[in-house]
């Protein structure tokens, strides 16, 4: 359970990935240290039959009895004195390591500011001989930019590489010299992507990402068949941080869109709307005669598209201003919790975003399926 609730915290946050694994039996793990994210980093990564426990400093994590349960609970901790008695404190895990549980260890004792891997000590290496265990080299790449030291929180891939058991005569220096090599190799290794997905996120990054989502929702808001949301699955997916930016920039343009269609048909123009159907021209105008202004809350909904509603709304001589505040809400909300899913998505499957050409051809055709369906639906 603890494993997989770390696995979910970092999937969102960015992703994890694991390189390696542990040897079969217990083993003392030796990582290096820059950020409080390395131990759920670890403890996502790391099977769960090793029982993980995690050596903590006793001034910092033992220091209160709220911090003493969390350290305990979420983080698997056990208190290793920085300040006298550490030896002991570590000779307390010997056996449950000869019983096949994997202990952790930070043995720079403290978090590094710069990435650079410090001096180590000498515990963890004086534990694993006297528990007859194998020491493990083991990276962490990425946690320094999701939780820097003194920072906040960010999105970021977690890599976590696991090395070969050092030798018995391994010293501290060997033990750090594995660790950092294994961290250089770890932190330069390229992420497998797609160019499809990164042409897409150029151009929602740059300049012209904000303009496209503004006409796209303003268009189908008048005629354009293809609604802002398949754009938002597109861009949101491949590039998550500008999903807010571009939800924002389509519900601008959805809004101004409706506005000018509600105008037009006031007037008496009838602009093409494919993809419609007189029954749902029908049921609006129905809605419309009903609930006025306020019924456009139904649109996300029921499959009828927005810019039938505007139109229709014209028709009837909505007032612009009821009709502005009440679409906002209702495509407010779909706008905003659309792009948000695709963004947590998008996340999600951060290390399969080589396979970012495959999901576009799904979203695709899922949408085309869809549209047939509540076209159907409403023939």
């Amino acid at each position: 359970m603890r494993r997989a609730l770390w696995w979910v915290v970092l999937t969102v946050t960015g992703g994890v990935r694991r390189n390696g694994q542990l040897p079969p039996r217990g083993c003392v793990v030796v990582a290096n240290h820059s950020s409080h994210a390395d131990t759920a980093a670890l403890l996502a990564a790391l099977d769960a039959r090793h029982r993980p426990a995690i050596g903590a400093a006793a001034d910092y994590w033992f220091a209160s009895p709220w911090r003493r349960r969390v350290c305990r609970v979420l983080a698997a901790g056990f208190p290793v004195r920085r300040t006298g008695g550490g030896m002991d404190d570590l000779m307390s895990m010997a056996d449950g390591l000869r019983a096949g549980r994997a202990v952790v260890l930070f043995p720079e004792g403290t978090r590094g500011a710069d990435g650079a891997v410090g001096a180590f000590h000498r515990g963890a290496l004086v534990l694993a001989e006297r528990a007859g265990v194998p020491v493990v080299p083991v990276a962490i790449a990425g946690t320094d930019r999701l939780l820097p030291k003194h920072g906040r929180l960010r999105a970021s891939l977690v890599r976590v590489s696991i090395g070969e058991p050092l030798p018995r005569s391994a010293t501290p220096q060997d033990a750090r010299a594995a660790v950092a090599a294994l961290h250089a190799r770890t932190g330069t290794e390229p992420l497998r992507d797609s160019p499809v997905r990164r042409r897409v996120a150029a151009v929602a990054t740059s300049r012209w990402g904000l303009p496209l989502a503004f006409a796209w929702a303003g268009a189908e808001a008048l005629s354009w068949p293809l609604m802002p949301e398949l754009l938002l699955g597109v861009a949101c997916v491949a590039v998550p941080r500008a999903a807010l930016r571009l939800s924002l920039a389509a519900l601008a343009g959805s809004l101004a869109g409706g506005l000018l269609a509600l105008q037009l048909a006031n007037t008496g123009l009838q602009l093409p709307a494919p993809l419609t159907t007189d029954r749902m021209r029908a049921e609006v105008r129905h809605e419309l005669a009903v609930e006025s202004a306020s019924a456009v809350r139904h649109q996300p909904w029921n499959g009828i598209p927005f810019k039938v509603y505007a139109a229709e709304a014209g028709r009837a001589d909505v007032p612009a201003a009821d009709w502005l505040a009440e679409s906002a809400r209702a495509r407010g909300s779909r706008t905003l919790t659309v792009s948000a899913g695709f963004a947590v998505l998008g996340l999600l499957l951060r290390r399969f975003r080589r396979h970012y050409g495959a999901y576009v051809a799904l979203l695709a055709a899922g949408f085309a399926a869809g549209l047939s369906l509540i076209v159907a639906g409403w023939s």
